[in-house]
């Protein structure tokens, strides 16, 4: 930094710890108050004296000079990483262009607004009164009078720090955050003349404009983070952008969320440790079966279809959590399908392959393992649309050898699908298809950032924060490590699956073509344990439990407490959350629940009762492969091992 830059840096500290005093009361006003109301004001919020500037006040203007230029440079290497890629043509941002479709919708409700000055006026009106109001209260505070109570105190943990009520300047950024968020989407739903589809993607990408845009995002305006970059003298900007850099790197391009320590993991060493052998194999997937534990099982073994979004690994994340190991202690013959990691070579691989090469072949396999031409099913949530849907043409084939299906957060009916619908029209699918037949699948990556939109104030902003502002290395979590264990999408698959699916809601509407021949849920008369999760964002329980109406036979609807994962991965003796059962999946879901009975704790007690009644015959216990098939490798296998 040269001598020039230095005087003007040093000026501009200077001039703003002057303004930093100026803003505030003066601290015999502030104490007069605050002995008047009792060592609190303004409607019970915490008095505030000089005394709390001082954290806020540069001590240390070299060195925090210095770590801002050191700061800078790292952000280059990230701007670098970001770059190389894409100048050498390795990514291109033309096909798939979500901020393109974020401008184009949100035009829509623009244009609606401004047509009619009289709406303008009465829009602009409503907001500056709010803000107004605001303008008020914090002036009152600030001369040290008792003002109204703030009507909005929505508890909301980005603004868990004691500064953003007690410091004047904060709290006031709070509440117009507040109420520029909600005006933003009441605009949305007052707009009127939108179709349903551009309506549900005006409200979710203002949603995530909001979140995006919120002052816990962003150093100056987070007392917290301003806090900590005044104390270290911005050692934490030079941290949190030095990771920046590392994790644009390792996506190779694409930011790559740091939200868990990924070196304190590995699979097949600190997860995925239920002992069994890999027994067959094929272009798409492997075939695991679990060494037994117990001297007799089932008679019907039990194959579990996992989805191919994420590995399945979920269902056998350590001892303590995995459902495989607890099925396998309950004395069940397991095999799971691990899907492979696709790349070009699987672009053609469609539904119709992973029904045959995935689901088809499990069964084969279990035959030859066991002799044993009847299985119970498990699929879970895509894993478990496709088995859906390959049993609708089992029974137009009329194989019968699937005799329960369990459904795990599974939709097989879109009409509620939630907000991942809002990434599903004929413009996004022609340029994402585009997109995919020039690569042969989707990077994993893609899926992964939907994932986390869905829900970014808490799956992308908290950690975009600790990680490259606070520059706070994340703490060791197993299933934030899965969660971003990401796996491609093969490119006829996933076009097929949000084309029937999401698009065109196919499979209920019996105008699914799987392998040539059209397929109807009615036609599945087998008993179905179809489990939803009532916090879902991914399979809504609205959605489950509609879908359930659509099989031909008797479906036992279970809900259970918390989301997509743990209210899944549950094991009894954790004695955590509950689940709901109340008969037939009939009426309107918010009638069910109401009426629904309640049961503490885990469904794997009630669900493993549920298989028992269909067949409860136990043999000896099984060795992986029986006498027919050899041991290729250990599970869990090589496949779920490649990394994106």
């Amino acid at each position: 930094m040269s001598r020039r830059e230095w005087n003007l840096f040093s000026r501009s500290i200077t001039m703003y710890n002057d303004w930093i005093k100026r803003v505030l009361p003066p601290e015999e006003m502030v104490t007069d108050s605050k002995q008047e109301n009792g060592g609190q004001k303004n409607g019970g919020k915490a008095g505030f004296d000089a005394s709390d500037l001082d954290p806020y006040l540069l001590k240390d203007p070299e060195t925090m000079a210095k770590n801002f230029a050191r700061a800078l440079e790292n952000l280059g290497q990230a701007a670098s990483a970001w770059l190389a890629p894409r100048e050498r043509g390795e990514i291109s941002e033309t096909a798939v262009d979500p901020m393109t479709d974020m401008v184009k919708t949100l035009s829509k409700v623009t244009e609606y607004w401004i047509a009619d000055p009289r709406r303008t006026f009465e829009a602009q009106t409503q907001l500056m009164s709010s803000f107004f109001g605001i303008w008020m209260r914090s002036m009152q505070r600030m001369q040290g009078e008792p003002s109204p109570p703030e009507p909005d105190t929505r508890k909301d943990k980005r603004f868990s720090d004691e500064d953003w009520q007690k410091n004047p300047f904060f709290d006031f950024l709070r509440q117009v955050y507040f109420v520029t968020s909600d005006w933003a989407e009441k605009m949305v739903s007052e707009t009127d003349g939108l179709d349903e589809h551009t309506k549900h993607k005006a409200g979710f990408y203002v949603k995530q404009i909001t979140a995006a845009l919120s002052p816990s995002n962003f150093v100056a305006t987070n007392p917290q983070l301003y806090r900590e970059t005044i104390a270290t003298s911005g050692e934490n900007l030079v941290r949190g952008m030095k990771m920046l850099a590392e994790d644009i790197a390792a996506g190779h391009g694409d930011l790559r969320l740091r939200q868990t320590d990924m070196t304190k993991f590995a699979v097949g060493r600190d997860m995925a440790l239920t002992p069994g052998k890999v027994i067959a194999q094929n272009d798409i997937c492997q075939i695991i079966q679990y060494e037994a534990s117990t001297e007799t099982v089932l008679k019907r073994p039990l194959l579990i279809c996992p989805p191919w979004i994420n590995k399945f690994y979920i269902l056998d994340l350590n001892p303590q959590k995995s459902f495989i190991k607890w099925c396998v202690d309950q004395g069940q013959t397991v095999f799971v399908i691990s899907w492979v990691n696709p790349d070009a070579r699987h672009a053609e691989k469609d539904w119709a392959a992973y029904a045959r090469e995935g689901i088809d072949f499990a069964l084969e396999t279990i035959e030859k393992a066991t002799g044993e031409k009847e299985v119970n099913a498990v699929g879970y949530c895509v894993g478990g649309t496709l088995l859906a849907a390959t049993l609708a043409l089992h029974a137009k084939e009329k194989n019968k050898r699937i005799k329960t299906a369990t459904l795990f957060t599974t939709q097989v009916d879109f009409t509620h699908a939630g907000d991942l619908k809002v990434f599903v029209d004929e413009e996004q699918l022609a340029a994402l298809e585009e997109h995919m037949q020039a690569a042969g699948y989707l990077d994993g990556s893609k899926m992964s950032m939907a994932f986390n939109m869905l829900r970014a104030s808490e799956l992308i902003w908290p950690y975009f924060v600790n990680s490259y502002l606070k520059g706070q290395e994340p703490l060791p979590f197993d299933l934030l490590f899965w969660n971003a264990d990401s796996t491609r999408m093969a490119a006829a698959n996933h076009a097929f699956y949000l084309r029937n699916c999401y698009l065109r809601n196919a499979l209920t509407k019996n105008e699914m073509i799987l392998d040539g021949k059209p397929v109807s849920l009615k036609d599945v008369k087998i008993p179905i344990y179809n489990l939803a999760t009532r916090e879902d964002h991914i399979a809504p329980a609205k959605s489950v439990f509609l879908g359930s109406q659509f099989f031909g036979g008797k479906v036992e609807f279970v809900v259970t407490g918390s989301g997509h994962i743990a209210g899944v991965v549950n094991p009894p003796d954790k004695k955590k959350y509950q689940f709901w059962t109340g008969g037939p999946a009939k009426g309107e879901y918010e009638t069910w629940i109401e009426q629904a009975t309640e049961t503490p704790g885990s469904w794997w007690p009630h669900w493993r009762a549920w298989i028992e009644t269909h067949d409860g015959r136990r043999v000896p216990a099984r060795k992986p492969g029986g006498d027919a098939l050899n041991a290729i490798e250990e599970a869990p296998g090589s496949y779920v091992m490649e990394r994106v």
